[in-house]
């Protein structure tokens, strides 16, 4: 991978009750951490991490940054100091073991296991050149949650992509907005965002269950500001109001939250984000980002090392 290169792997998956939710990031090149910014991104490898938030009684956020040690790779497995993303038999299957950052410290342990429906074959381009580039593999699944928690054993739906660059995303974006609505039959994405130079894009699809994509061009819809007041919209049926349900996460220049929708007249909840890269460019806000993401640089993989 280049300097100033990323790769990111993101699950996330809601419970059927709507009570509680999910997020999980793998990261090489981790592009929301002040520690790689700080560093040049010279070496995204050193880098690394795997976040998790959890969303409902009891939620917690962790993101360590991991150095280059951490890191293990091989064909349909990522290895992230304690935590792992492995295929095995058709399944993602995610085992958890990080520390929780304030101001809820404390392991968060479990896991996770998502079953795709289907695998789709979209990948699309956010910047001209191919610099930045989103897949979304898996846009249907299931998803069961195995954390060591009262209450945190629980199934839902699920959902899997990926995005890729070779520069950074402050490089080329000022904001973008995502989200992703479950349907009877399938799945409703949207990637939308402005450029540096002032170009906006606006992406749609439709996954049916068999993964097949279909262009899906509705209209923006406004969404309150979060409790950072981070602008945000999403895609909605006309004369419809979308509604946020609950805070996923809501940080100075990042919202991901649960959003009640209505798409091509089925009312669906999904997964919302908003992402502000000009405030991300903040060096008081990578300070402040620090506190939340500790940096810790070595690792021995041993099945009696925890950090």
């Amino acid at each position: 991978m280049p300097p100033d290169g990323y790769a990111w792997w993101y699950v996330d998956g809601i419970s059927h009750d709507q009570t509680r939710a999910i997020s999980i990031i793998g990261f090489i090149g981790s592009v929301f951490s002040p520690w790689y910014a700080w560093s040049g991104r010279r070496d995204p490898a050193d880098h690394c991490c795997i976040n998790v938030v959890t969303c409902g009684p009891g939620g917690r956020f962790a993101m360590t940054d991991r150095g280059c040690a951490a890191l293990r790779q091989a064909q349909g497995s990522l290895e992230i100091g304690p935590s792992s993303m492995k295929w095995t038999d058709g399944r993602l299957i995610i085992d958890i073991d990080e520390a929780g950052a304030l101001p809820r410290l404390g392991r968060i342990r479990g896991t996770v296991t998502l079953a795709p429906c289907c695998i789709s074959g979209v990948e699309l381009a956010l910047t001209g050149d191919g610099a930045h580039v989103w897949r979304p593999f898996a846009p249907t699944a299931s998803i069961d949650v195995r954390l060591d928690a009262p209450g945190w054993q629980w199934q839902g739906h699920g959902y899997f992509d990926a995005n890729f660059g070779t520069r950074a995303l402050e490089k080329d974006f000022d904001t973008w907005t995502w989200g992703r609505y479950p349907l009877r039959d399938g799945c409703a994405c949207f990637y939308d965002a402005t450029l540096v130079d002032g170009v906006r894009q606006r992406h749609g699809f439709g996954f049916g269950s068999d993964g097949s994509p279909r262009v899906l061009d509705l209209p923006t819809a406004s969404l309150p500001r979060s409790g950072w007041a981070v602008e945000r919209s999403t895609r909605s049926d006309a004369g419809h109001q979308p509604a946020q349900v609950k805070s996923m996460l809501d940080a100075p220049f990042y919202s991901r939250s649960l959003v009640r929708n209505r798409i091509e007249g089925e009312d669906t909840t999904g997964v919302h984000e908003a992402l502000d890269l000009r405030r991300f460019r903040s060096s008081f806000l990578k300070v402040m980002l620090a506190c939340r993401v500790p940096r810790r640089a070595g690792w021995t993989f041993s099945p009696t090392r925890q950090a």
